[in-house]
């Protein structure tokens, strides 16, 4: 029996991160491309933000 609850809460945290800057990026889009460029800032913004938040605890 292993001990994967903390991976899978993470997991939906990190889901939640997409879902939420998806949205924030769809509603200041205002042309097509603007919405097409919301959609990869909302996949890789919580990506992004993780990578950060690791480099400020590593030093």
């Amino acid at each position: 029996m292993s001990n994967n609850a903390g991976a899978v809460g993470g997991g939906a945290i990190y889901g939640l991160g997409i879902f939420g800057a998806l949205v924030y990026y769809w509603q200041q889009a205002d042309v097509f491309w603007e919405y097409l460029l919301a959609i990869v800032q909302g996949l890789f913004w919580p990506a992004w933000m993780v990578y950060e938040a690791f480099a400020a605890l590593g030093g």
